[in-house]
């Protein structure tokens, strides 16, 4: 680990150089999926980043060969068939809320495959960059669940309503050129190249007075808040509703048999 860095619950490491603070998703042997763990520490270090007077950017990316394969869906079976599990002290809706309320700028380094969450996730990323070889899919309608994280919301206002309804509905992968194409994301890279190309334009807002940064994203952001909330509400009402059913216990037990 660099200078400077430190790990958080070991499911995130955290490192800090020149007012930029780097969140990397640390569980590669699961294509860094969010278990409540990884839930929890990512929600805590965006609440730390927020409040720290020394850190203008927040730049997210994954270890390994993924960014995110979205909720570990062995845990999301056991909230279907354990009354016992017990979730996290933030779980899902705590991360979703203090994104929604990140008062600085926040990049994501897409380096890899972006599933579920690690695909919706930039729809709060003020800029966001992807690997040429990355793909990404929301497979919401394949798992018989709603969508999720205000994406319903988010998504059609950041690439159109047409380009949103395919990634919400369809369950397919999209590539990195697709989504440049879309507006999902700012700047394809390749592999190499990412994390460099998206840690320069960090350090030029970085380098700009923090106060103005705040109320750049403030005076974005404060017209589409108690939108992002309703959506958000919504959404969990139906997946409420839908977890458990036939589609999504057959779907979640598939996938857990695969996986053994």
């Amino acid at each position: 680990m660099e200078p400077g860095a430190y790990a958080s619950a070991v499911t995130l490491l955290i490192a800090d150089d020149n007012r930029v603070r780097t969140l990397t998703l640390n569980r590669p042997e699961a294509l860094n999926a969010f278990s409540e763990a990884l839930y929890d520490a990512t929600t805590e270090a965006l609440l730390a980043a927020a409040d720290d007077p020394e850190v203008s950017v927040v730049l997210l990316t994954g270890a390994g060969r993924a960014f995110s394969a979205g909720n570990d869906l062995v845990e999301m079976q056991k909230l279907v068939t354990d009354p016992d599990y017990q979730p996290g002290k933030h779980g899902f809706r705590g991360m979703i809320e203090a994104l929604a309320a990140f008062p600085k700028p926040f990049i994501c380094a897409v380096n890899g495959v972006g599933l579920g969450i690690g695909a919706t996730i930039l729809g709060y990323a003020d800029l966001a960059f992807m690997s040429s070889t990355a793909r990404l899919k929301c497979p919401f309608t394949s798992l018989g669940v709603p969508p999720e994280a205000a994406s319903s919301y988010l998504l059609p206002r950041l690439i159109g309503r047409q380009n949103a309804a395919w990634l919400l509905m369809s369950s397919e992968w999209i590539d990195a050129a697709e989504a440049l194409r879309m507006g999902l994301v700012f700047k394809v890279c390749e592999p190499e190249d990412l994390l460099a190309e998206a840690r320069r334009h960090a350090d030029v807002l970085a380098s700009r007075p923090l106060n103005s940064l705040l109320a750049v994203k403030k005076t974005m952001l404060e017209p589409v808040r108690p939108g992002i909330a309703a959506a958000s509400e919504r959404e969990n009402a139906l997946f409420a509703e839908l977890l458990g059913q036939a589609a999504n216990v057959d779907a979640l037990a598939s996938f857990v048999e695969k996986r053994t």
